[in-house]
């Protein structure tokens, strides 16, 4: 008796979106998303997520040079 039936949720979702409409509901859905995904990449390298590697200067050529080489 305590509990919240399928019945409940469904007359409590219908009073949601006659409430706040498809539309607001979808763009809070999305804003919300993106706040995790924010919060995931700044979290770094402890979510499992692979980190790009940066490059070591020594295997590009320096920017000056690749100018030059463009315009000879």
């Amino acid at each position: 008796m305590g509990g919240i039936g399928i019945w409940q949720l469904v007359i409590v979702l219908l009073i949601v979106f006659l409430l706040f409409g498809t539309k607001r509901l979808k763009g809070l859905g999305s804003d919300v998303g993106e706040a995790i995904q924010g919060f995931r990449k700044s979290m770094g390298p402890n979510t499992g997520e692979p980190v790009a590697q940066q490059q070591s200067p020594q295997n590009n050529p320096p920017l000056q040079q690749a100018q030059t080489d463009r315009q000879a």
